[in-house]
């Protein structure tokens, strides 16, 4: 998930203060579960932002466990709020939300480029997401943002827990490429971890990241080409 941080003064502290409120009422509704059964149909999603007015938020939805494509989808709105360290779901969200509306086909969990609850709030977009849907989520991160972790072995399927200090679980660091960096995978909302690192694995074919987020991202860059 590619982030754009303008130069600038501190955010407004009233604005901080009353998203910060929101993050902590939208945290009390996550549920950590182990899904029904076997998706169907996943989906990954990432938003970026191709100039500092625009975010563009996109979402492929894959057949699971053959992962082809299925629908591809993409909105892009004007961006309405600053950057705010832990906050960034509140940028990106409102526009997600909107990408997913165009899907005619709706995914039985989504696979989100970024942070569950492995965030300091424990409310990356990931659980922000799956909250405002109400649908279930998890999130595959590039970069730690809170917890400490050993680091896993070089090879593909590698795994250490990634904790807080008081022992509490946030996420999973997973290999998933021999001698690559790893990946930090959380379950955001209606998932559990050991489903968020199953179907993550399940979703390895040779690259990084998984499918699910790896063709949100081309496809951003796709779709970037045609409008800009």
């Amino acid at each position: 998930m590619a982030y754009y941080r303008p130069p600038g003064p501190p955010a407004d502290p009233i604005l901080v203060r009353d998203l910060t409120r929101q993050q902590d009422e939208l945290r009390t509704q996550v549920r950590l579960q182990p899904i029904p059964r076997e998706p169907q149909l996943i989906a990954g999603c990432d938003s970026s932002f191709p100039t500092p007015e625009t975010v563009l938020s996109v979402f492929v939805v894959l057949r699971f466990p053959t992962l082809e494509i299925v629908e591809k989808v993409y909105h892009t709105s004007p961006v309405t709020l600053p950057y705010i360290p832990g906050l960034l779901a509140f940028r990106e969200a409102p526009n997600l939300l909107l990408a997913y509306d165009k899907l005619q086909h709706k995914p039985d969990i989504i696979m989100v480029d970024g942070h569950g609850i492995a965030h300091p709030r424990r409310m990356g977009i990931a659980a922000h997401l799956g909250v405002l849907l109400d649908v279930p989520t998890f999130g595959v991160a590039k970069q730690r943002l809170t917890g400490t972790y050993q680091e896993p072995a070089v090879t593909k399927g590698s795994i250490t827990p990634l904790t807080e200090r008081n022992g509490e679980l946030l996420g999973e660091v997973i290999r998933s490429k021999d001698k690559v960096n790893p990946l930090f995978v959380s379950p955001g909302h209606r998932c559990d971890q050991p489903t968020a690192t199953r179907l993550t694995l399940a979703c390895l074919r040779g690259y990084k990241l998984p499918e699910p987020t790896r063709l949100a991202d081309h496809w951003a860059e796709e779709f970037k080409k045609e409008l800009w």
